[in-house]
């Protein structure tokens, strides 16, 4: 039997995050030396009184299904956690628990997206916006972040990208893989574009909890009513709590949306891990001084490795303000050691170095790498040691 895959798959991607990732464990499986700078986590464990509430509710029986969007002790859990940090009031019936935020997005563009519906998607973006926007038949239209303006889109731009097609934005502050954050006033600039043309946002905030300096993070629902209303929040407590294994995401908004996103989830995924949602609530409900000691490590590491990795020969990077990617410019370098694109730099970096980064092409953004410093420190310093010697070593 001829067997053939439906064309909705045939068109996809493959997360190049994921096959890095993979070829770097391949290679230290054959006992090679790889430092591994493409992890999207934390590489802290999740903190210990999550892990006992889990076990705790098992203990107690707590192995059965829930209720599709979440049980309702974590949904009030949520729903403190949006009062606390940025003063929006969200009713029960105006959130879904997912596995993931990813899901939660993914459930998102399956419920809002007809054929041919336009999603604008900022450069550089994480790898699976368009993919997903895809899968749900709709067309990605893509604006570019410029450097010069610290990777974010304007006002002007998003106006002239806008077309009667156009369903929705997507805004991810802070950003992956730049970890640059958008300000109020370029919020506010932004939302009332989307408010005059009837655009719904989705504001992706997974690394809310991760900002330095004196970076606060914003999240355009909390600026207006109008805007609230106009928005899904996209969240979770992978990134925040190191939680990334549990699989507990969620959105918050329109409740027309949030029911279709419920019921196309009962037909799905039926409902979040039960033992893990008893964990994202010991998450909310808890201390959350092992978030900002984790918050303290992840700031250090870039203090300290920025300043190196600028150092290389061909190599510019703006310093990231939130999550824990660093996203250099490393066009100039790949020239210098005679490769014809940053692809053919990271791949060999990988090979030759035992360094393993993102190529920027993944996201939109050919001439950068993401470098993750969800590593120890001791690990950062020798793999950018490794990539100035392979630079070096290679210059013409």
């Amino acid at each position: 039997m001829t067997l053939q895959l439906a064309n909705r798959v045939s068109a996809l991607t493959p997360s190049s995050t994921l096959a890095i990732t993979a070829k770097a464990k391949a290679m230290k499986a054959e006992g090679i030396d790889v430092i591994g700078l493409g992890a999207g986590e934390p590489d802290f464990n999740t903190p210990q009184h999550i892990i006992d509430a889990a076990i705790k509710a098992m203990n107690e029986g707590q192995t059965k299904y829930t209720a599709t969007g979440g049980l309702p002790e974590l949904k009030k859990a949520i729903i403190g956690k949006f009062k606390k940090d940025q003063n929006i009031d969200y009713k029960p019936f105006e959130i879904i628990v997912t596995n993931g935020a990813k899901h939660a997005l993914y459930t998102l563009f399956q419920v809002i997206l007809n054929e041919g519906d336009e999603v604008i998607i900022p450069i550089p973006y994480w790898v699976s916006y368009p993919e997903q926007v895809k899968l749900a038949g709709g067309e990605p239209v893509y604006i570019n972040g410029e450097e010069a303006n610290q990777f974010k889109i304007t006002a002007d731009q998003l106006k002239s990208a806008i077309t009667s097609k156009t369903k929705a934005i997507i805004i991810n502050s802070p950003s992956n893989p730049t970890g640059m954050l958008y300000t109020k006033e370029e919020l506010t600039e932004l939302g009332e574009i989307c408010l005059e043309h009837n655009i719904l946002i989705i504001s992706d905030e997974i690394y809310e909890k991760l900002i330095y300096g004196e970076h606060t993070h914003v999240s355009i629902a909390e600026l207006s009513t109008e805007l609230k209303n106009q928005t899904i929040i996209i969240n979770g407590v992978s990134k925040s709590h190191s939680m990334t294994g549990w699989r507990i995401g969620y959105a918050a908004g329109n409740a027309l949306i949030i029911k279709a996103m419920t019921d196309l989830a009962s037909h799905s995924t039926s409902n979040p891990t039960t033992p893990s949602q008893y964990g994202a609530i010991a998450a909310y409900n808890g201390t959350q001084e092992p978030v900002e000691t984790m918050r303290e490590a992840f700031e250090d590491r870039l203090n300290k490795i920025h300043q190196q990795l600028i150092q290389i020969p061909g190599v510019s990077c703006l310093k990231p303000q939130g999550a824990f990617y660093l996203f250099p410019n490393v066009i100039e370098a790949a020239k210098l050691t005679g490769f014809d694109s940053v692809d053919q730099f990271a791949e060999a970096l990988l090979e030759e170095a035992n360094v393993a980064v993102i190529p920027g092409s993944g996201f939109g953004a050919q001439d950068y790498i993401r470098l993750s410093y969800a590593t120890s420190l001791e690990l950062l310093e020798k793999a950018i040691e490794r990539i100035q010697q392979f630079v070096k070593s290679k210059m013409k």
